[in-house]
């Protein structure tokens, strides 16, 4: 599993693997190094097994061209896979079972992936650290005191701790680059749309329009594949986009030059840790290294932090609230409160939140008028204690909002511009600080392509060793 996922595919296409060696191996991982980090919380052994002998006649009937062939991966508890528990993180629902698989895991397995179990989240996927009432506190493979950030923390840590090569994630307010940035990894938030969602199930809603599905990687070209076999249109999800006519993995060097990049040290309200800052900083000097033309800029984006917070909480109470109904006292405490909080929320906020939306997305165009990226820290600390609470300053000083301790993710959710985090460097605590990478609507290619040139230039070679400590 110390393979990136193309490597792996293309050792299993060339017969030198098979995909139950692949599984095995995966299965061999997750059972050494599960307990120190609870990443999976179910892992299907025998159906895998059974899935990759499938793939080996599938292949020995003359079907050899599969991009994630033979692939091991690991599914986020908050998306479907047929037959396998789907908990949500919450206790009312720990016995629910999934009766189909979502669009993206049906579209990674037609890949020839291989799902070998399902990774822990925060009960609905609602704070940005991993721990919930079914399953306990998910941990960091870099330091097991603290977190793999959330809500994909699973996802995250099975992926850092070398369990499997690739993993699914979500991303409402930051839940795959929050994780992807705490765990030293790869985790791209394609443009809304990118990958579809769905079939809306019991847990699922839309109304919001900030939710993207994506990849935690350890490469760029992982997340290039992974994306080429999710995206393109699908009748359950209106949102969805055509395919793009290209695959991502094959244009991933194919870098233009003279891009002009916008560097924002704080979107006119964020404060970054001293060492985050340093970190960042030094990649994009290697930016400026390899070409590319930087400029820093005196940006004021308007927060809407709490006006995400609002929004998405209003509408995960409208999904959970019947699924729970005489089970409510079963849930997180401060997690029920925040969404009985949320649904207060009235048609007029709703239009004062949209008008927000409006200007926020108003300032992003005229920024991409003027540059073809735009890049930031992407959380302002290193990760924190495994069980929360997340940090309320850095350096001695508080932040202005809570939710400025991922002050640099729900801007793009609710704007749906795509945005990556790549390891910039480490902290001085010897934990992951990350650089995001944010292009205008559509254009997820500049972000492969940017991240890719970064980590050829400066490849974060080194992974948590096991035992972790």
């Amino acid at each position: 599993m110390d393979l990136s996922a193309v490597e792996l595919a293309a050792l299993v296409r060339a017969g030198d693997v098979s995909p139950s060696d692949c599984v095995e191996a995966a299965l061999a991982r997750i059972d050494e190094r599960n307990e120190s980090l609870n990443a999976f919380v179910h892992v299907c052994a025998e159906r895998a097994l059974g899935d990759a002998r499938d793939l080996e006649k599938r292949m020995t009937d003359g079907e050899r061209t599969l991009p994630l062939a033979g692939v091991p991966l690991g599914v986020k508890d908050l998306e479907e896979v047929a037959g396998l528990p789907c908990t949500y993180g919450s206790v009312p629902l720990r016995d629910n079972v999934a009766e189909r698989d979502s669009v993206q895991v049906e579209r990674l397995r037609a890949a020839g992936a291989i799902v070998v179990g399902k990774t822990n989240t925060p009960e609905f996927g609602y704070t940005g650290f991993t721990r919930n009432r079914v399953f306990g506190t998910t941990r960091n493979p870099w330091n097991t005191e603290r977190t793999p950030g959330g809500s994909s923390g699973g996802s995250a840590a099975a992926l850092a701790g070398r369990m499997v090569p690739l993993v699914t994630a979500s991303d409402g307010g930051g839940s795959t680059r929050i994780p992807a940035c705490y765990t030293g990894a790869f985790g791209i938030k394609p443009s809304f749309g990118r990958i579809p969602l769905g079939p809306l199930d019991g847990g699922s809603a839309q109304w919001a329009d900030t939710i993207h599905l994506g990849p935690i990687t350890r490469s760029t070209a992982d997340a290039a594949a992974f994306i080429d076999a999710a995206c393109g249109y699908h009748s359950a999800d209106a949102n969805s986009l055509p395919h793009p006519g290209f695959s991502y993995l094959e244009s991933i060097d194919d870098l233009p030059t003279g891009l002009r990049v916008g560097f924002s040290r704080d979107l006119g309200y964020a404060r970054v840790q001293k060492d985050v800052m340093r970190e960042v900083e030094g990649s994009v000097a290697e930016l400026a290294a390899l070409g590319f033309e930087i400029e820093e800029l005196d940006l004021k984006l308007p927060d809407l932090g709490n006006d995400w917070g609002m929004m998405a909480g209003a509408e995960a109470f409208g999904v959970v609230a019947p699924l729970v109904e005489g089970h409510e006292e079963e849930l997180g405490r401060a997690f029920w409160q925040g969404l009985q909080f949320a649904s207060r929320l009235d048609p007029a906020g709703i239009a004062r939140i949209q008008r927000q939306r409006a200007e926020l997305n108003a300032a992003l165009g005229a920024l991409f008028e003027d540059y073809d990226l735009l890049v930031t820290p992407q959380l302002p600390t290193e990760a924190f204690a495994a069980s929360g609470p997340p940090p309320s300053g850095v350096d001695g000083r508080d932040f202005d909002a809570p939710m400025h301790a991922v002050a640099f993710t729900y801007p793009f959710n609710m704007s749906g511009h795509p945005a990556a985090s790549l390891r910039a460097g480490m902290t001085d605590a010897g934990l992951p600080a990350g650089l995001q990478v944010v292009a205008e609507r559509h254009r997820d290619e500049l972000v492969l392509q940017t991240a890719r040139a970064l980590e050829l230039s400066r490849p974060a070679a080194d992974w948590p060793a096991f035992p972790f400590s």
